[in-house]
């Protein structure tokens, strides 16, 4: 007999509680294979298409395109095992029967749910097919209160969907005292929805709002990235007592490396490449500032590897990929990186490992024409480097004046974790590195 598995909304990344439906993949009635993505849904970081783990005939699918659903929220269920299952089959479940031990493989990465045994299902031919059940037109349903009282069936009750139980508990819905308008008396949500809006008393017709109204303006949901981004650094700014130094260098003398560089040919050396290398030369020095709070062992923690965030700008708001493990990684190795994960983030394709786990942060703000910033440190982090535009101006220069390109460079870091001679350290450090490039040789 084919089991009917209900595949809930899995945890997609680190912080994540919720996710947006974007496209569904599958319909009710079609055949899915284990590990086959069935639903494209949006986080706060990225465009995931979700995989099912289970194989079978898709019964039910949760939720409708746009909708947000939290994690650990049914997506669809799969009756498993009724491939060849007639068009018009549903599953309904079977009380008290534990389960064979043919039990679908659960999808990698999402673990096996084992907080209750398997359920055994039956097949109950139905005249018409399945639909969502969010999805389901909402017919007019007489209110369950009016007299006289419909009679209580003593039967198991024709629900499916979790979702639908749920409404009705949480609103005191019986359902028992409810005519069903799905095939066979199966209760839908649209059934539990017309019950309540019956029991509710018209609300009375409000006068019009006077003229402030207009004020108000356009209100904004703030979910998704633009929501995500919003908690971050409020959060940031709750917790870490950050303070901001800069410097203007002479970056004459790392262009002319680049196009040197460049010059011989093979992928090109980007200058976000080479001013990344020179970041992790000066963490090298000053390893206080790759390094996390952890509020409640009361500890610094000093991080090993530089996994090193870049901020990217792209059409559904501010997005920091991170490159793995820099410290070993070359200029060419760096900027092919760089290319690799700024395109992902244009499309809306970064996974959410690529988005998390960094300890520390490379801010280009100069791509916006801009000079400085002080930037808010990107949480957990304990600080980031700001490099302006770059741009021909007066400079002293062997003793005379002189045109040279000019940068301003700003350091935002966590006063927890050092004092500002570490700071102005590490960004003396860098500053003479962009300065004569030579300087970062006696490093490498």
């Amino acid at each position: 007999m084919p089991q009917v598995m209900e595949f809930k909304l899995p945890d997609l990344g680190e912080g994540l509680t919720e996710a947006e439906i974007v496209r569904w993949l599958v319909a009710v009635g079609d055949v899915v294979a284990i590990d086959q993505p069935v639903v494209e849904v949006e986080t706060a970081k990225a465009m995931v298409e979700v995989p099912c783990p289970y194989g079978g005939v898709v019964t039910a699918r949760f939720g409708e395109e746009g909708q947000e659903l939290p994690v650990g929220a049914p997506l669809i269920t799969v009756a498993v095992g009724a491939q060849s299952l007639p068009a018009g089959a549903v599953e309904a479940p079977e009380g008290g029967a534990e389960g064979s031990g043919n039990v679908p493989r659960p999808l990698i990465g999402y673990g096996a749910d084992e907080s209750r045994p398997a359920r055994r299902r039956r097949v109950r031919p139905v005249t018409a097919a399945v639909s969502a059940p969010v999805a389901a037109p909402a017919p007019a349903v007489a209110a369950p209160a009016a007299p006289p009282a419909p009679a209580v069936s003593a039967g198991p009750v024709p629900v499916i969907s979790p979702l639908v139980r749920k409404l009705a508990k949480d609103h005191g819905v019986d359902l028992r005292a409810l005519h069903g308008s799905g095939p066979e008396g199966l209760i839908l949500r649209a059934d539990v929805e017309a019950a309540l809006a019956a029991l509710r008393a018209p609300e009375p017709v409000r006068a019009p709002a006077p003229a402030a109204v207009a004020a108000q303006g356009e209100r904004i949901p703030l979910k998704g990235i633009r929501g995500a981004v919003a908690e971050k650094l409020s959060r940031s700014r709750r917790e870490i007592p950050d303070a901001t130094c800069w410097v203007d260098a002479d970056a004459t003398e790392l262009m002319a490396a680049r196009a040197a560089m460049n010059a011989v040919g093979g992928p090109k050396i980007s200058v976000l490449a080479l001013l990344a290398r020179i970041c992790t030369a000066a963490l090298a020095r000053y390893p206080e500032l790759n390094s996390t709070v952890d509020l409640a062992a009361g500890e610094i923690v000093r991080l090993p590897a530089v996994h090193l965030g870049f901020a990217a700008q792209t059409e559904r708001g501010l997005m920091v990929p991170v490159v793995r493990d820099a410290q070993g990684r070359s200029p060419e190795s760096l900027s092919a990186e760089f290319a690799r994960l700024t395109e992902l983030a244009r499309a809306g394709r970064l996974a959410p490992a690529d988005l998390t786990g960094g300890t520390f942060t490379l801010n280009n703000y100069g791509v916006f024409g801009v000079d400085g910033s002080t930037p808010i440190i990107n949480h957990p982090e304990a600080a980031m480097l700001g490099v302006g535009r770059i741009i021909p101006k007066p400079w002293v220069h062997g003793g005379e004046l002189a045109v040279r390109q000019v940068v301003q460079l700003s350091l935002t870091f966590d006063h927890r974790v050092c004092d500002g001679g570490t700071a102005g350290g590490f960004l003396r450090y860098v500053a003479d590195c962009v300065e004569s490039p030579a300087v970062l040789l006696r490093s490498l």
